[in-house]
């Protein structure tokens, strides 16, 4: 009697399914055959991904049939969503049992790394419609972050099945602790130069430091896709290079009439590119892989995995110079520093709730720092920590006169290196295995992958962009 029960409640909402394909005007004949074709797996990878690949193929051939997001009717609007459901729950399907199978054909059986740029793409071919194509990609790239039905959430769903995998998803991480070639390429006109300028970022040597300093100022120094690379790059000369013992990060002067001459930290995401659909789903996940979590734990070298209790990354302390602000990803980055010197004027937020998403790492990291109950008020409901209170300098280290910041990051450098930091990596992998081992950031990545997917192609982040941000009437 169940699997006549189950049969019937199967038939029931293929369809209503059927039906709501044919309400969006598409072929009747076409929808009821798709709507029948979704595929049950069945555990045999060569089986379920051709089934799966004609599922998915087949929903997108249904998409292409309808009008383009902006001008489609209610009905047509409905029946786009179900496909997209239905197409993200069978990859779901398929890769709770093969995320594992697919990762190892694609890495030669853990032999190989490969950064989330190049795997997402590589997952599509060798199994075409898991992920979407450059193709897809880059034709919803072109769109305003609202008019995008989303095909990058398939990315998301891939990334998170795979980090969910712990041989798997550990392998991931370590590749994206990699050491980026132009930075290894880029170090030895470092070491003879003392300087390397990309255009957004910029790394220089004073003394026994290496500061890293990023510089968008029209954006107040946000961070977007035109700044994430060139800023990871510098990262990584000033981790490798052998010539300085600390690294500082810290934001560029800025023109702005109301900051006008004085270095900003960071404005966070850049809301504008955002909201205009020039901000990637990938640019998270390279972020908080890459950069911020490389600040972290270090780079990578060689096969030796990355894990505290092998050791095996290069690593050095961070210190971040806080001028005037640090706004959400700005924020993010101080929960990965060592130190923080920052201005009696400046603050942090992490507008979350504002922009609706998920604020990187930082709800992982942020309730060490201010508590449970002050991180949730932050990130869910936009509290403000004034650096020069209670609850800023349990993330602050100095709080000096605005006028003062930069000289009290050289004076803390100095005292740094005056007498050589040769515990620093041994104490901050000893702090690491306690408070957040590569294991756990890896739980946090895979449930991160899925959920800022979501987040960034909802409605309600447009919703929020144009109430909090007016960002309709602001331009690129």
């Amino acid at each position: 009697m169940e699997g006549s029960a189950t049969a019937k409640a199967r038939e029931f909402i293929r369809r209503d399914a059927t039906e709501c394909l044919r309400r969006a005007g598409l072929p009747a004949k076409t929808a009821a055959t798709w709507v029948k074709a979704k595929p049950r797996v069945t555990g045999n990878f060569k089986r379920d991904a051709t089934a799966g690949t004609k599922f998915w193929r087949g929903g997108a051939d249904l998409l292409a049939k309808l009008p383009k997001k902006p001008v489609r009717t209610s009905e047509q609007q409905e029946a786009a969503d179900l496909v997209l459901a239905d197409c993200r729950r069978s990859r779901e399907d398929f890769l709770t049992r093969h995320a594992d199978t697919v990762y190892r054909k694609l890495t030669k059986n853990l032999g190989v790394f490969t950064r989330v740029d190049d795997l997402v793409y590589e997952a599509g071919k060798l199994v075409p419609g898991l992920t979407p194509t450059h193709k897809q990609v880059d034709t919803e790239s072109a769109l305003m972050q609202g008019e995008k039905d989303g095909v990058e959430v398939d990315q998301g769903i891939f990334l998170a099945q795979v980090l969910s995998v712990p041989d798997a998803g550990m392998h991931l991480c370590q590749a994206m602790l990699l050491p980026k070639m132009e930075a290894i390429a880029r170090g030895a006109d470092f070491i003879k130069d003392g300087v390397v300028d990309f255009g957004p970022a910029r790394v220089e040597r004073r003394g026994k430091s290496a500061i890293v300093t990023v510089h968008n100022p029209r954006f107040l120094n946000a961070e977007d896709d035109d700044t994430l690379d060139d800023t990871e790059t510098a990262a990584d000369i000033a981790i490798l290079d052998p010539m300085s013992e600390i690294c500082v990060l810290r934001g560029d002067v800025v023109d702005h009439p109301k900051y006008k001459g004085r270095n900003i930290f960071s404005a966070g995401i850049n809301l504008t590119h955002l909201y205009r659909g020039k901000i990637p789903f990938l640019w998270y996940i390279r972020r908080d892989m890459g950069i911020v979590n490389k600040m972290m734990r270090g780079l990578a070298l060689g096969t030796r995995s990355a894990d505290e209790i092998h050791g095996g990354t290069r690593e050095k302390p961070w210190l971040a110079q806080l001028d005037v602000f640090a706004i959400g990803g700005g924020c993010q980055y101080l929960l990965a520093m060592d130190y923080v010197v920052a201005g009696s004027d400046a603050y942090m937020t992490l507008p979350a709730r504002k922009e609706g998403i998920i604020p990187g790492a930082a709800n992982l990291r942020l309730t060490r720092f201010v508590g449970a109950r002050a991180a949730r008020q932050a990130i869910m409901m936009g509290r403000r920590f004034e650096c020069d209170s209670p609850e800023g300098r349990m993330i602050c280290d100095v709080i000096v006169p605005p006028d003062q910041v930069e000289q009290a990051v050289a004076k803390v450098c100095d005292d740094f290196t005056s007498s050589g930091v040769v515990s620093a990596a041994s104490n901050r992998r000893a702090f690491r295995v306690g408070e957040e081992p590569l294991d756990t950031f890896r739980r946090y990545m895979a449930v991160y992958c899925r959920e800022q997917a979501y987040c960034h192609f909802s409605p309600a982040l447009i919703a929020n962009l144009e109430k909090h941000w007016n960002a309709a009437q602001r331009k690129i």
